[in-house]
């Protein structure tokens, strides 16, 4: 019988499916779920006990955190708000001639969040770049590629907002930090502003490797950006073999400061980032279901899960706010012993075949 002092809310979990089989590719996903812990909610994805944000707040704490999730009307949900300042704004108190609010992977990521030679990475977000952003002449980049080891200076690919008449978006190639950039596309950034759009940009990671990218506006499916290269390297060569040792996502506002007339204090919106290893076509993304997993919310004693969440996934995580491991469980009952844990706010990973999915937060009584 249901245990009458839960109360409950519903979150729901995107599964994707291929034919009638639920697919094993490692899909990890990361959503805002309202206001408070951000930089926590961020970490426990991208790397759990570690710091995955990039912010200017050692020399502008005055404003609080460079991210917040906010309630977005348009989306109807929580979604994540970037925000950098011409002044003080920096580079994090490092570089004083640029600035940066960003989320990245990195090497204390989990490998499955990283992109190593010979696999294949889907990256899919969606975002909102306001009305009249001012970008500036040199450089604001809003999502990069980068390799880490080696080569590793420049951003493989990157989406980039620039001053001109009219502002444009590009995308840009750099496949040697000692080449030029080559600029595969050069779009008016006016197709983007004040409208939201879903990326999913496709890579093999290879010497010869392949990429492809699609932005669709989210309200009507348009496609704005299309963008495709059968034979491109995505990983850098050096003496005697491959020289970087893989390669990850950065999101968010990184932009020049040699311009400073030119920008304004600005803000990004993002929403629904997702990292997954092998390759997920539009359709398949398309085709996804979302499955409800009954969750007792504040949680007191027991966690009661639904019969569907336990036929497609196999265990959870719980972290603390510092990102620490406080237990593994597998999901063997629909009642979870919970009642070792303190009071307070928890973490909570989904896994599937090992491979963390999904985290959601958790209030324990």
């Amino acid at each position: 019988m249901m245990n009458l002092n839960y109360s409950r809310f519903y979150i729901l979990v995107s599964l994707v499916l291929i034919g009638n089989s639920f697919s094993s590719k490692a899909q990890v996903t990361l959503n805002a779920d309202g206001p408070g812990n951000t930089y926590e909610l961020i970490n426990s994805v991208f790397a759990p006990g570690y710091n995955t944000v990039e912010d200017p707040e050692c020399v502008h704490g005055s404003f609080g955190r460079h991210i917040a999730e906010v309630f977005d009307t348009e989306l109807s949900k929580n979604v994540f708000e970037f925000y950098i300042h011409v002044t003080p704004d920096n580079d994090r108190c490092i570089n004083f001639d640029r600035q940066r609010v960003e989320i990245k992977t990195y090497d204390s990521s989990p490998d499955n969040l990283k992109g190593t030679l010979g696999e294949t990475v889907t990256y899919k977000w969606r975002f909102k770049v306001p009305v009249g952003f001012k970008p500036s002449s040199n450089f604001t980049h809003i999502h990069q590629v980068k390799a880490v080891g080696g080569d590793d200076d420049d951003p493989i690919f990157t989406l980039t907002l620039r001053k001109g008449t009219p502002n444009k978006l590009e995308l840009n190639y750099v496949k040697e930090s000692s080449l030029s950039t080559n600029k595969y596309k050069n779009l008016d950034m006016s197709l983007f502003e004040g409208i939201w759009v879903e990326a999913i940009e496709t890579i093999k990671i290879a010497t010869s490797g392949t990429y492809s990218i699609t932005i669709k506006r989210v309200d009507n499916g348009v496609t704005v950006l299309s963008y495709s290269n059968p034979d491109v390297s995505t990983i850098r060569l050096g003496v005697g073999g491959v020289d970087n040792s893989f390669i990850r996502p950065k999101w968010g506002i990184y932009r020049s400061l040699l311009d400073q007339a030119s920008l304004r204090d600005d803000s990004i919106r993002f929403s629904d980032f997702s990292i997954s290893e092998g390759t997920l076509s539009t359709e398949e993304f398309s085709s996804s279901i979302e499955d409800v997993v009954l969750f007792p919310n504040p949680v007191y004693d027991n966690l009661e899960l639904s019969d569907k969440i336990r036929e497609n996934y196999d265990g959870i995580q719980i972290f603390n706010t510092n990102g620490k491991l406080m237990g593994s469980l597998q999901l063997a009952s629909s009642n979870l012993d919970l009642s070792r844990l303190s009071s307070g706010l928890y973490f909570v990973k989904f896994l599937r075949n090992g491979s963390a999915t999904k985290a959601v937060k958790m209030l324990k009584k």
